[in-house]
């Protein structure tokens, strides 16, 4: 009886574990502490990487801190180019219309295809707001006025013409018609921005020589889009009261497509304004964009005198 009670007593006991079971191996030991050491080194480590840093200057500042400067300074705009080259268009702008021959003869010329397709190609990967996001960037403008005139002989090239219509008699009238024989400064309207950026660079200019023959104001109220063109041409009684009778003459309204004159005017933002200075043959002598720096606006004016007292003194000699 007493041999049956104990052989069930010891049936009813949990097996013993083996020793090798209850104690981890030695290995397991070992990666386990190697892993908690590097897991109490990182915060060393991190500590470590926040002691300060003598700088060139003799102050100390957290490294921390001197990243994100140096991070907010990249993030600033680069400073902006002089204007690289001369702007216009080689061929003279005529007022004749085009006839059939000259299409064909543009159509089939492989040059011109190939410069239309990568100026398409180019407009193809900018989006509808490209230049609506430029004007966050120094407001749109993307070169500086030089101080000088582009020179006459190799570098200047021919102003574009335009067609459009007069304030005060409505007719149409082309720029060509209007620039021959004449100084003048052109000023390029698509928005009410760029009216007043181009009332900047001007004014000084018009008031010392407004007063001057040769000299005239041009302003073309370029829109490129139907309903737009339509909406000026329908207010144009709006766009007298704000603009002085004496230019009503030499403000036109246009919708002539502008699609491959931009770049070689260097009109690449649609919203901000341009100002070209044109000498009596249609040729660019001098231009700026968008919001003027006082140096450029002095450049307009003394560029613009230059021109002027040299249109004199070849009136004389051709005179004599």
């Amino acid at each position: 009886m007493y041999c049956a009670l104990r052989h069930l007593r010891t049936a009813r006991q949990p097996p013993a574990r083996c020793a090798s079971a209850a104690r981890p191996c030695a290995s397991r030991l070992r990666l386990l502490s190697s892993s908690a050491v590097r897991r109490s080194d990182e915060p060393v480590q991190a500590q470590k990487s926040a002691v300060t840093a003598q700088t060139t200057d003799g102050n100390v500042k957290e490294q921390g801190k001197a990243k994100v400067e140096i991070t907010d300074g990249a993030a600033e705009p680069p400073p902006l180019p002089l204007l690289q080259r001369p702007l216009g268009v080689h061929e003279r702008p005529t007022t004749q219309a085009r006839t059939w021959a000259q299409t064909r003869e543009e159509l089939m010329d492989q040059d011109k295809r190939l410069e239309k397709r990568h100026h398409l190609v180019k407009e193809a990967t900018k989006g509808y707001f490209t230049d609506l996001n430029a004007t966050r960037v120094h407001g749109g403008k993307t070169w500086v006025a030089p101080r000088v005139m582009i020179r006459e002989d190799v570098k200047s090239i021919v102003f574009s013409g335009y067609l459009g219509t007069t304030l005060d008699t409505g007719a149409k009238v082309h720029t060509t018609h209007l620039c021959i024989g004449k100084v003048s400064i052109i000023s390029m309207l698509s928005t009410k921005i760029s009216e007043i950026q181009t009332a900047n660079f001007i004014n000084p200019t018009h008031v010392e020589y407004s007063s001057r023959l040769p000299y005239q104001h041009i302003q073309i109220n370029l829109q490129e889009n139907l309903l737009k063109s339509l909406l000026v041409s329908l207010f144009t009684s709006s766009i007298r009261k704000t603009v002085p009778e004496e230019l009503w003459k030499t403000y036109l309204v246009s919708s002539q497509n502008m699609e491959y004159l931009r770049d070689p005017l260097g009109m690449t933002n649609r919203h901000v304004g341009y100002v070209y200075l044109v000498d009596e043959q249609c040729r660019i002598r001098w231009a700026g964009c968008a919001d003027p720096k006082k140096e450029e606006a002095e450049a307009l004016r003394v560029c613009t005198g230059v021109l002027l007292s040299r249109h004199g003194k070849g009136n004389k000699e051709n005179a004599s």
